[in-house]
C-alpha cells in the first residue's frame, strides 16, 4: 500500500511570523495560517487533516490546531489516521514555534490519548446554524 501526503496551500508557510500590533489593521491573534494536509491510496484521497496555527496571548506566542481529522471507513486502523497527525504535527513545529497541538474535538478519546494527547479542558460554543 502506497501513501503520500500533500500540502495546501503551497508554498510553505514562511517559518517565523510578523508579529501585527493591536493598533494595526490586524490583531496579531486574528492572524491563521492554515494547512490541509492529504493521504492517498493508489492515487484517491482517502483522509485528510485541517490544521492552523495562531498567536495566542495566553501561549505568549503560537499555538496549533487541529480543525479536522478525517480517514475514510475502509482506511481506519491502517495507520494513516497516525500519519496524518504526525505530518500535523511536523508543519506546525517545524516551521512555527508552537507552544502545543490541540484539536477541536472530543471524540475518539482513545486514538489521540495513543498518541500522545492529554486531555486538556472542555470548551462551551453557540451553535448560529
Amino acid at each position: 500500500m502506497r501513501r503520500s501526503c500533500g500540502r495546501w496551500p503551497r508554498p510553505s508557510p514562511p517559518r517565523t511570523s510578523p508579529r501585527a500590533s493591536a493598533s494595526g489593521p490586524a490583531c496579531a491573534a486574528s492572524r491563521r495560517i492554515p494547512a490541509v494536509l492529504v493521504a492517498e491510496h493508489d492515487g484517491s484521497l482517502v483522509g485528510y487533516v485541517h490544521v492552523l496555527v495562531h498567536e495566542a496571548f495566553h501561549a505568549d506566542g503560537m499555538i496549533g490546531w487541529v480543525e479536522e481529522l478525517m480517514v475514510g471507513e475502509d482506511q481506519r486502523g491502517t495507520g494513516c489516521g497516525r500519519a496524518l497527525m504526525a505530518a500535523a504535527e511536523q508543519w506546525a513545529t517545524e516551521n512555527f514555534d508552537i507552544a502545543y497541538l490541540a484539536v477541536a474535538t472530543r471524540r475518539a478519546e482513545g486514538f489521540y490519548r495513543s498518541i500522545g494527547y492529554d486531555e486538556s479542558a472542555t470548551y462551551f460554543k453557540k451553535a448560529f446554524r
